[in-house]
């Protein structure tokens, strides 16, 4: 065996031994560390099984919700929240089931269930609704403005912040913060309504920047390349973040 490994790269058989090392600690473990009884499969299958019958049964499904209200699941069915479950919003509901008149499911109604979902963060996808709390209709409850099974907005938002918030704030503080959006992205009026089925364009040419950052160009206070030498295989923004592009 030492012959063997002499033969063999230093990386290769420094790899042998961790290998030999790790499987002989896990056979030690498994053979005189862990109880019998935990090394059968089966062990683990039965008593997953045994508890998890023995939970109380709290949630109905959405059928069951769907047979009763078929009315608000045809509204729910074409809307927003048409992936959420019924019990989602409205919690556990086999009591009321059971007994509709005796146990009656909770209705959200306060700002902050609603806020869960959205109260903005940057990590949410790109076009999920969200808003800031404290500015967005202050201390009025959601349902006032949005039907709940289908929260389409009462006014489509006029303003990119409404949704795109982060990118403003960069924005705003970059060399392009007079610049207004739609001077470098197209946005199809469906954009507004179903964002990610009608999504803004952004320029696919070096020459769309060169038209301020060429040579040549009539906006004398922009940064100037020249378009033929300067990275020519590269779109611009591949290499320039467009929201926060480097000062001149």
């Amino acid at each position: 065996m030492a012959r063997s490994l002499r033969k063999l790269p230093d990386q290769i058989a420094r790899l042998l031994i961790v290998f030999t090392l790790l499987i002989g600690g896990v056979v030690v473990i498994r053979q005189f560390v862990i109880p019998a009884r935990l090394r059968e499969s089966g062990f683990h299958r039965d008593t997953a099984i045994e508890k998890e019958l023995s939970r109380e049964v709290r949630f109905a499904g959405s059928q069951a919700c769907i047979d009763c209200h078929d009315d608000i699941d045809g509204i729910k069915r074409d809307g927003y929240h048409r992936d959420l479950s019924c019990e989602t919003c409205h919690g556990p509901a086999m009591l009321h089931t059971e007994d509709p008149g005796e146990n009656m499911p909770s209705t959200p109604r306060k700002r902050e269930e609603c806020a869960i979902c959205h109260t903005y963060d940057p990590s949410r996808p790109t076009g999920f609704p969200q808003i800031n709390p404290v500015a967005h209709n202050p201390l009025r409850p959601c349902m006032t403005c949005h039907n709940p099974h289908d929260p389409k907005p009462p006014e489509v938002p006029r303003e990119c912040t409404a949704c795109h918030a982060e990118i403003e704030r960069t924005k705003s503080v970059s060399p392009h913060a007079l610049l207004e959006c739609t001077t470098c992205h197209e946005v199809p009026e469906g954009h507004r309504i179903t964002p990610r089925d009608f999504k803004p364009t952004k320029p696919t040419r070096r020459e769309f920047c060169g038209e301020c950052h060429g040579i040549g160009s009539r906006v004398v206070e922009a940064p100037k390349i020249d378009l033929e030498t300067h990275e020519p295989k590269y779109v611009c923004w591949q290499c320039h973040y467009p929201h926060m592009p480097e000062g001149g």
